[in-house]
């Protein structure tokens, strides 16, 4: 079978991870330590906090900044449900804004109309691998006064104007879950270049301990790595540029070969950008000969496994509208029906591109 992902891990991680085995030091450690640098110089930001998943990033960047009860986030709602989980963790409430069908992240022309006394943060998500337009965005928070959160939970090594990801707002956000452009299996990432603010996540990871006097000031949570996680992040981190340039590889082999089929609107590249496409997601429209699904069944039977991401925007999922959210949100709903994601992972050899290509031939 043809997956639509496959961790990339080799004999170096086997080795690196053994070395902390047998070190008896499992638990958060110097292995953590030296993640945590090297990360943050390759994403070119002072600070990086290693966490337990992309999803505890987001709680404890949000938390950072003090957004709780009664505030307001604005976020996409074409997106894994985590960026938006996250903010109900901390009491606030998401407020969705619709997206550009050209990059599948927030269109930011629709943010402004959103914004209230309550909005404390944007919360941008560099969906798929593409980053947002985060000249626009920032410009929008600088003028209300309100902070910038990337989640680059898709978006590892992705360029904007030739700065990294999760180096342009006030915080970043990463995940290293299985199948991302780099993994520890589980785990996550915050980064920042504000030593207050890195502080304040370092504590809030250890349950609210600024140093290790077992004084809890306020209350925190047990987010803590441990060194076999960021063993694995050290040697993924090495592998990441090569990783990332297969996978555009991959996907500029696609857009050569499908940009001529009727009813299938490609992911579209930005000069300014580069996309790291941790999923080569098209559109299949009603121009093609036949509907996404019977598309899916079809690669199904020739041994390729597609993915829908996503199909349902997370202002229709039950459990907000059970709280309340009622907004149209047309783009997002309509892309929900038409998006499908093709393998793109590093580890596809030469043959299974071509069978991918030729089973679109219906």
């Amino acid at each position: 079978m043809i997956t639509i992902a496959k961790p990339a891990i080799g004999k170096e991680e086997e080795r690196e991870v053994l070395k902390v085995l047998r070190s008896g030091m499992i638990a958060q450690g110097r292995w953590v330590e030296r993640f945590e640098k090297e990360f943050a110089k390759y994403i070119g930001t002072k600070y990086a906090i290693q966490t337990t998943s992309g999803t505890t990033a987001l709680h404890l960047a949000l938390l950072a900044l003090g957004i709780g009860n009664g505030d307001e986030v604005i976020t996409t709602p074409f997106t894994f449900v985590a960026t938006s989980n996250a903010i109900l963790y901390t009491g606030a409430r998401p407020v969705f804004v619709d997206i550009d069908e050209n990059t599948f992240n927030i269109d930011p022309d629709l943010i402004e109309k959103k914004i209230t006394k309550r909005t404390k943060a944007i919360l941008v998500v560099h969906l798929y691998g593409l980053p947002a337009d985060m000249t626009k965005i920032n410009k929008i928070a600088k003028k209300y006064h309100i902070d910038v959160i990337e989640d680059a939970a898709q978006a590892h090594g992705a360029t904007y104007k030739n700065r990294k990801v999760g180096s342009i707002g006030k915080l970043g956000c990463f995940s290293f879950y299985a199948t991302k452009n780099m993994t520890t299996g589980e785990g996550g990432m915050v980064t920042t270049n504000s030593y207050k603010l890195a502080q304040k996540v370092r504590a809030l990871r250890n349950h609210g301990m600024i140093k290790l006097d077992y004084k809890y000031p306020f209350l925190g949570y047990n987010y803590c790595p441990t060194n076999m996680a960021a063993a694995l992040g050290l040697t993924q981190l090495k592998k990441l540029d090569s990783l990332n340039a297969k996978r555009e590889r991959n996907a500029k082999y696609f857009i050569s070969k499908l940009k001529n089929t009727k009813g299938i609107v490609l992911p579209k590249l930005f000069p300014d950008r580069i996309h790291v496409f941790h999923q080569f997601t098209i559109r299949v429209t009603k121009d093609f000969p036949i509907s996404r699904e019977l598309l899916i069944k079809h690669f199904e039977k020739n041994g390729i496994i597609p993915k829908i991401y996503y199909p349902i925007a997370l202002h229709k999922q039950k459990l907000y509208r059970n709280i309340g959210y009622k907004d149209s949100l047309p783009v997002s709903e309509r892309v929900t029906k038409e998006v499908l994601s093709i393998p793109v992972h590093p580890s596809l050899p030469n043959k299974d591109l071509e069978k991918i290509i030729k089973t679109f031939s219906v």
